[in-house]
This record gives C-alpha cells, structure tokens and sequence, in this order.
C-alpha cells in the first residue's frame, strides 16, 4: 500500500516493513523470519529490481524487527543499519535483555522462531542522516529504540516507541518494554516534531494530524 509518494506499507508482516523507493530503495525494518520473499515481492511490484535495495534501517533488535534482515542482505547486497546501543544485541556479542514479563509470554506459547546473531554494517547515532530521514534515539523499549524523521514529506516512522491502533495512539507494550520511564522521554522528544503522518511499527499508518494525535496521547 502507498502511503504517501514513493513511501509503502508492506502489509501482512508482523511487524510492519516500509519500503523508500527512491532512486534507490530503502526498508525500515523486516518482520518476522520467513517474509523476506513477500518483501522482495512488493519490490517486484514496483517494477524495481532486488538489487534497488541499497539500506535495511532496523529501529530495534526485536525478532518481529530484524528476522528478514540478513536473508535480504545476502540476496540484495543491501547493507544494514542500526543504532549502536542495540547493535551488539544484534551480532550477538552481548546477551539481549528480556523484560521478565516477556519471558513469561514466550516461555508459555513454547518460544519464538530465533534468527541468528548477524553484524550490522552502519551504526547509527542520535542525529545521523540515512535516505533522507533524520536519526532519532528513543530509548526505553530498547535501548538503541530509534524513530526516523522526514521533515520534508512531514512523516515520521516511530518503530515501537508510538503505534496506531483501534483508532488511537499508543505507546508500547510494557511486557516487552525494557524501561517505561525511558520511553516515556522518548515521547515527549517526539512530540515536539511536526509530522502529519505516523508509520509505527505495529498497528495502522495515522495519515493526517497525527502529531496532534500524539500530543493529545501525553494530554499536553
């Protein structure tokens, strides 16, 4: 689904992807494992090639965010990006932390499908630029949460940290949130943005007034 130009929802995918196709293609985050050729299948759609895929952005180190992430680097050669606080979580080299309660919920549906630690290509900081978008830390779900801002096409990707759903905005699941208190830092920094449209990384993309949704959401 085209979002708004050149910016696609993938939809199907637990968590959600969104595809840039701009000269060349960008994809914030990759679902669970096992999506890799429905993403390379929408790229087919647009009538572009794999190889048009040239950055992978992951807002966070969670299964439902980089489970396609090193299947499509290997078919694309596309390289990966992600914040330096949750990159280490992602090669491996520090163990993930689970919220307790999360590790009560997976334990219980007998555990998730794993994806095998990988390197990331790009670390990314408070304030970098990739595609155009504008880097983002918003800790608190993770550690290395990050949002992605375009100020021009006034769109922001929040990852986890901010959703859409059943009408209204949300914040993120304490079960798998590492540190509420984070997050909710995190929000109040997001809310000072000017964005008509909020693509999060679960629930429904929000087109229009969505940071005066947001601001509504922390009653301010």
């Amino acid at each position: 689904m085209e979002i708004a130009a050149s910016i696609h929802w993938i939809e199907g995918i637990n968590g959600n992807c969104y595809l840039l196709a701009d000269k060349d293609i960008t994809l914030i985050d990759t679902g669970l494992p096992h999506n890799a050729k429905k993403i390379l299948g929408y790229i087919s759609e647009l009538h572009r090639a794999p190889t048009d895929l040239k950055l992978i952005v992951l807002t966070h180190y969670h299964i439902d965010h980089i489970g396609n992430a090193e299947e499509l680097r290997k078919i694309t050669g596309a390289k990966i990006a992600a914040h330096k606080e949750d990159a280490e979580y992602i090669s491996g080299k520090k163990a993930a932390p689970v919220p307790k309660e999360a590790m009560r919920i997976v334990k219980s549906a007998g555990g998730f499908t794993k994806v095998e630690p990988f390197q990331v290509d790009l670390v990314l900081n408070d304030g970098d630029k990739v595609a155009g978008l504008a880097v983002i830390h918003a800790p608190g779900h993770t550690p290395g949460s990050i949002a992605l801002y375009d100020s021009k096409r006034k769109i922001l990707f929040s990852g986890d940290t901010l959703r859409y759903s059943g009408g209204k905005v949300e914040g993120p699941p304490e079960q798998f949130t590492m540190n509420p208190e984070r997050v909710h830092q995190s929000i109040e920094k997001l809310k000072s943005l000017d964005f008509d449209t909020m693509l999060g990384g679960h629930g429904e993309p929000l087109k229009t007034g969505a940071s005066a949704m947001v601001r509504e959401y922390t009653g301010t």
